[in-house]
């Protein structure tokens, strides 16, 4: 089984905004036809451009990978950038 597909959902959030102004859901897809939802739990930006963020790291470091192997998709990611450590911004697209 490998991660095809993902598509991203902005939601806003009425006032009081409990949770947050917005919430940023994700919607994954598999070759086998298998697909799950999920949610940033971190928007530290914009969240239309945290979306796009979500949708960047999928193209470059998830897709075609077992969705099952949650810790080398993890370990991809955070191999990927130029310090090699986790930053806030990156826990939460993977948090989708």
């Amino acid at each position: 089984m490998k991660l095809t597909d993902i598509e991203t959902f902005v939601v806003g959030n009425p006032p009081p905004h409990f949770g947050g102004r917005y919430f940023v859901f994700v919607n994954l897809t598999t070759d086998s036809g298998v697909s799950g939802i999920g949610e940033a739990y971190c928007v530290p930006f914009e969240p239309h451009l945290v979306a796009k963020m979500i949708e960047d790291v999928f193209a470059r470091y998830v897709a075609g990978q077992d969705p099952h192997d949650i810790e080398t998709m993890w370990r991809r990611v955070y191999s990927s950038g130029f310090t090699q450590h986790p930053d806030l911004t990156l826990m939460g697209v993977l948090s989708a």
